[in-house]
């Protein structure tokens, strides 16, 4: 099947009007010419690799749209899979916790949580996007550990991540700016809040050695079982060098120019959220993305909490980058395939998996179709022409 007529995305250029072949599932061949009578016909639609998600936070929302109120699992992850193939997202991995006390409460309970991972594992052959699982682990809660190393000698885990959310560092370093979001959250007073946070703080205190133990421990499963590991949250070079010694080769939203400059200085990828890229700023203070992508320091997007966000982020960050919308593209397409170690997919390119998004670049930008092993999974109808049939 040829697609022809196409602004082609490859990882180092943009072909204007071009056209590849799509045979057996995968890109058998590139032409930087269009083909006539071609089965879809792009009419100047943008045609680049399928989005490749490392972080997605969507899935607990859709199996308990509101507190205490759950779904079926299969329509929860029904839905997940939905919402991310009309973002043009063609490998995700659903970013979960494993931490009771967290503010999504009970469905963070790592036995929910074990049981939606193996849940998802087995609907896999049923849905549109090749859904891969990434563990948040959350190190000031050891009681986590020994499920995550069963989920990840089983298979079930595909990713890990290691992640502090207590208050004072991190993400939540500038402490008087969390209470106060705190109060307002939760409609308490800042009083209340500081006693709150206060509390959370001294119930996420470890003794040093044992979480030295608990960082090694999951560390060595990483490793056994060849599965990438990403620091989280980090606020300084001093945290990025101990992570990196830990193994980790991804920095998840680091939140200083600082700590991202340290991280790509060790050779880890910085990755951060196609919301702040798209919006300009982090909702809760911290790094822009745009400032990092400015600086040179950007290397991945994620979907973080809104998946529709990762084609108007690229497109928006496509306007400053150096390389344009091939350099931008790179951030949710190759540059996570890297990350991640997904050799068959994440460019435009023969031998590559036909994982593909079709797109305008109207306004914020619209997927109007995307494509998955070259078989359509979703389709908005408004190509016109050949390419709707």
């Amino acid at each position: 099947m040829w697609l022809s007529d196409f602004r082609l995305v490859l990882p180092d250029r943009v072909i204007d009007l071009g056209a590849l072949r799509v045979e057996d599932g995968h890109i058998a061949e590139v032409r930087e010419i269009p083909v006539p009578g071609a089965a879809v016909e792009g009419h100047g639609l943008i045609l680049m690799p399928g989005f490749i998600d490392m972080h997605g936070d969507m899935i607990e929302r859709e199996v308990e749209p509101r507190p205490g109120v759950r779904m079926p699992l299969a329509l929860g992850l029904r839905d997940l899979d939905q919402r991310l193939k009309v973002a043009g997202v063609t490998t995700a991995y659903a970013a979960v916790s494993f931490n009771p006390h967290s503010a999504y409460g009970h469905i963070r309970h790592f036995d929910n949580t074990k049981d939606m991972l193996r849940g998802l594992k087995a609907m896999r052959p049923h849905l549109g996007v090749d859904h891969r699982v990434h563990a948040r682990f959350e190190i000031t809660f050891p009681d986590a550990l020994s499920v995550v190393e069963e989920l990840i000698a089983e298979g079930t885990v595909d990713l890990v991540s290691l992640t502090d959310h207590t208050p004072g560092q991190g993400q939540y370093r500038d402490l008087e700016r969390h209470i106060r979001n705190v109060a307002k959250n939760a409609n308490l007073s800042e009083a209340d809040a500081r006693v709150a946070v206060a509390e959370r703080i001294e119930r996420k205190s470890v003794a040093p050695d044992q979480l030295e133990a608990v960082l090694r421990a999951m560390t060595t499963a990483c490793r056994a079982h060849g599965l990438p590991l990403a620091s989280h949250d980090d606020d300084s070079p001093e945290k990025v060098a101990l992570m990196r010694d830990l193994g980790a080769t991804i920095s998840e939203f680091p939140v200083t120019l600082d700590a991202a400059r340290a991280a790509r200085a060790a050779g880890m990828a910085n990755a951060m959220g196609a919301p702040n890229a798209l919006r300009g700023l982090s909702y809760s203070g911290n790094l822009s993305a745009r400032e990092a992508h400015a600086a040179g320091l950007l290397d991945i997007l994620a979907a973080d909490y809104h998946p529709s966000a990762i084609l108007p982020a690229v497109l928006a960050l496509a306007a400053t980058d150096p390389e344009g919308l091939a350099g931008a593209a790179r951030l949710a397409t190759a540059n996570p395939a890297d990350a991640l170690g997904l050799v068959d997919r994440g460019r435009i390119a023969p031998g590559l998996a036909a994982d593909l998004v079709i797109a305008d670049d109207n306004g914020i930008g619209h997927v109007r179709a995307t494509l998955r092993g070259g078989r359509l999974i979703f389709s908005d109808g408004m190509m016109g022409g050949r390419a709707a049939a």
